[in-house]
């Protein structure tokens, strides 16, 4: 699934992403590093997995969207 970073916190490595319908969905510390990202910055187009459903959902992977 495709987002656009929202926000991210360099020091808790954590942050937002926003879906294409524009919900925030949150990461976590993990779900950054399962991407092997060394920085993100807000406007940059990322992959995500998740895991769960509705409020349940959550983020496992952050990275980069590539063509």
């Amino acid at each position: 699934m495709q987002a656009t970073a929202y926000t991210y916190d360099p020091v808790s490595r954590s942050g937002q992403v926003l879906l294409d319908d524009g919900t925030p969905v949150p990461f976590d510390a993990a779900a950054f590093d399962a991407g092997g990202l060394r920085l993100l910055r807000p406007g940059q187009r990322v992959r995500i997995e998740t895991d769960g459903e509705g409020a349940e959902r959550r983020i496992t992977l952050v990275t980069l969207q590539t063509l």
